[in-house]
């Protein structure tokens, strides 16, 4: 099924990417159940059985669910809310330009945040 969401990501990424106005260096990579965009080494957006989903600031997260069909990502039953994700819609999903606009809004929030230092464990 991996390789199911995997080629279907790509296709989406594929399809809008040449639209957009931002520049990152994008990359597909298997994730848990499904596969997710990695923009500058940055996951931003993912696509499991729980929909795909777009990383995004609080404004905007906050404007997209009031969108019929949108949700809160949670990756299963009784899991946390992944509160910096929102599901995207079939609507969204059927129309390429509005897809796009979302896709391009999580790849450009995300190359904004700090860039994580990984921590040395000592032993």
């Amino acid at each position: 099924m991996a390789q199911e969401y995997f080629d279907r990501l790509s296709g989406l990424i594929n399809e809008v990417t040449p639209s957009m106005s931002i520049s990152a260096d994008l990359e597909i990579k298997h994730f848990f159940s499904g596969v997710a965009v990695y923009a500058n080494g940055r996951i931003c957006i993912s696509l499991t059985p729980a929909g795909l989903a777009v990383k995004l600031p609080e404004s905007l997260r906050n404007d997209l669910l009031k969108e019929k069909g949108t949700s809160s990502l949670r990756y299963f039953p009784k899991a946390p809310i992944k509160k910096d994700y929102v599901v995207l819609s079939k609507t969204i999903l059927k129309n390429s330009d509005v897809l796009g606009f979302w896709l391009e809004r999580s790849i450009e929030y995300v190359l904004t945040l700090p860039k994580h230092k990984k921590k040395k464990i000592a032993r």
